[in-house]
């Protein structure tokens, strides 16, 4: 876009946004040339009332158009009565009425158009966005995908709402002002429009200027919008370090960007539209200086109702020349928008669902087979993982931190794709199974809960149709959290703030082992789940999870060693690799990392 005045290619992406509303299209596009077609009809009229109703004329003077509306006027006199001057004041205001109407079903249509088409084009970029890796939202900061799925998408509604249509209606409107003006005295038409090369040349630089700074505005607007929700997210970090005036400081920073960049648009602005009603008022004056000596002209064709006409034309020229600079703008703003969605639409790091074949009913049995994975090009954090979990069994997982634990739980969810090997669920290739299908038979239960706005019955069911309420409550007594959450105000209504922040740690915790009781998977995944919970929630944590994993097939990863021990295998990993594997009472046999792990452990809880 940036060496391009405009991108064809692109801008037919953007029209295809509004196919499946092309009547609407149709019907407004239709509007706009009725629009421009009416436009001068007004000033012709006002000239035809001075000359003939007002002053009087010659009829040699009058044109073919004037004397049949001078004898429709005179006939309607004589069925209706009244003087023929009220008559063209009632016709006056009825053509009024008639392009305010018209105008009114434009403005809407058109605005309705766009938000019509950015509805859909935000439901587009939100499935895309819940389909895209993780590795996409590892890479793009929060704030900046808002930008591109709120402000840009309603930039696009600016195409359509005010940029191309609207161009169209002031282009003809020109088109059809200057054809009028030339075949009603076209010496006095190119004396007005002498200035006109001076207009285009104001109107060229302004619409690059603003052009630039625009660019500018919205890409501080990313930086505003990444800056307040990454600071937003970490205020309690922020708080904690005593960082609230440094980070006060660079907000301060990046506000006056945003600032600076929007009054260098207004700059512009309030030197083009000065520098317009400047050309414009030459241009009145050269008319009404060549056009006076042609009024008291004994031969001319030039009336005083002409004079008073071609005000109104230039007036009508003018504004439109003025705002096209600006809609020319807003339709290229909103092409660099669409490219940025676009962007996003394209991008092709989704993860592949070709598989045909539907988990269901399966065991739960997992595989991994010489497993090879890296987040970034060869930098493999997993290396030759290689275990068996039979169905129903418990399996977990130690490590310390970076030794890859996290990452097995990413590469079985299908978050990752994996770089080499393969990973079997019942001896079949998971990339068998449709994804969904395959998500649905198994929960992960983290050590940071997240948990969204809304009530406590729908952070559970997720507001799943298929889950009712009936089944959230036994599912809450069998993990013991029924009791703590008929103590909140409206229970199972009682509506938690974003990320939970007005529930404890264990409280939140409890509500994700519901969620994932709730939805009866085959295969569970905790994540550290107890590694942030204090000791008196512990034990009910731990009897939760007890219940959770009964008759599943669990994967546990764990920092505190004695939750596991009853766990009918460990993987004891290490930069990456397993370097011991076994039951607890097996690994305590050997003198490896997990007895030396675990001794340290025994030693900090008996100093506690």
């Amino acid at each position: 876009m940036k060496n391009k005045i405009l991108d064809i290619a692109l801008f037919n992406r953007v029209l295809a946004l509004a196919k499946p509303y092309t009547l609407t299209f149709l019907v407004a596009a239709i509007l706009a040339i009725v629009l421009a077609l009416l436009a001068p009809a007004r000033p012709y009229l006002i000239q035809l009332t001075i000359d003939h109703f007002i002053i009087g004329s010659d009829p040699g003077q009058t044109s073919s158009i004037s004397a049949w509306l001078v004898s429709l006027v005179s006939r309607m006199q004589q069925f209706f009565g009244g003087s023929q001057l009220g008559l063209m004041t009632i016709i006056l205001i009825g053509l009024l009425l008639l392009e305010s109407a018209l105008r009114y079903n434009f403005i809407y249509i058109t605005s309705w158009l766009g938000q019509s088409i950015i509805k859909n084009l935000r439901l587009r970029v939100f499935d895309h966005m819940m389909s895209l890796k993780l590795r996409f939202f590892d890479t793009t900061p929060i704030g900046t995908a808002t930008t591109r799925t709120i402000n840009d998408v309603e930039t696009i509604n600016d195409i359509f709402s005010q940029g191309l249509i609207t161009m169209i209606a002031d282009i003809l409107t020109l088109i059809t002002v200057i054809i009028v003006m030339f075949s009603t005295d076209w010496r006095l038409a190119a004396i007005s429009l002498t200035t006109l090369p001076l207009l285009i040349f104001a109107t060229y630089i302004f619409k690059e200027k603003v052009k630039a700074a625009f660019q500018v505005v919205r890409n501080q607007i990313a930086h505003l919008n990444a800056f307040l929700q990454e600071h937003i997210s970490g205020m309690s970090v922020v708080q904690i370090f005593n960082a609230e005036k440094q980070e006060m400081e660079k907000f301060k920073v990046i506000n006056k960007a945003h600032r600076d960049a929007n009054i260098r648009t207004v700059w512009y602005y309030s030197i083009f539209f000065p520098v317009v009603e400047i050309i414009l008022a030459i241009s009145i004056g050269l008319m009404i200086w060549y056009g006076a000596h042609r009024v008291i002209s004994p031969d001319s064709q030039t009336t005083f109702g002409v004079l008073v006409a071609f005000i109104l034309y230039l007036n009508m020229l003018f504004r439109p020349i003025r705002m096209l600079a600006d809609k020319f703008n807003v339709l290229q703003m909103g092409l660099v928008a669409a490219e940025r969605i676009f962007g996003i639409l394209d991008n092709d790091q989704q993860i592949k669902n070709d598989g045909k074949k539907i988990a269901r009913n399966i065991r739960g049995a997992i595989r991994f087979d010489n497993v090879w994975f890296a987040y970034v090009g060869e930098q493999y954090v997993l290396r030759h993982i290689n275990f068996n979990l039979p169905a129903g069994q418990t399996l977990a997982i130690v490590g310390a931190t970076g030794s890859g634990k996290t990452s097995i739980i990413n590469v079985l969810n299908r978050f990752y794709e994996i770089n080499k090997g393969k990973v079997y669920i019942d001896d079949t290739d998971i990339h068998a199974f449709e994804l969904q299908s395959y998500r649905s038979n198994m929960a992960l239960v983290l050590q940071d809960v997240f948990l969204f706005s809304g009530s406590v019955y729908e952070n559970i069911c997720l507001r799943s149709p298929d889950i009712t309420r009936e089944q959230v409550i036994e599912a809450a007594k069998v993990v013991g959290a029924h009791e703590f959450i008929s103590k909140l105000p409206g229970q199972y209504d009682y509506q938690v703030m974003e990320r939970g922040a007005s529930l404890s740690m264990g409280q939140r915790q409890l509500i994700s082992f519901i969620r994932a009781l709730v939805f009866d998977p085959r295969i569970l995944i905790l994540d550290e789940a107890t590694s942030s919970i204090d000791v008196e929630s512990e034990e009910l944590i731990q009897q939760a999870i007890e219940k959770l994993v009964a008759n599943r097939t669990a994967i546990v990863i764990a920092h505190r060693l004695s939750t596991i021990r009853h766990a009918d295998k460990i993987l004891v990993l290490d930069h990456g690799e397993i370097k011991e594997e076994g039951t607890h009472d097996e690994l305590l046999q050997r003198n490896g990392y997990y007895k030396k792990l675990y001794e340290v452990q025994i030693k900090k809880s008996e100093m506690a």
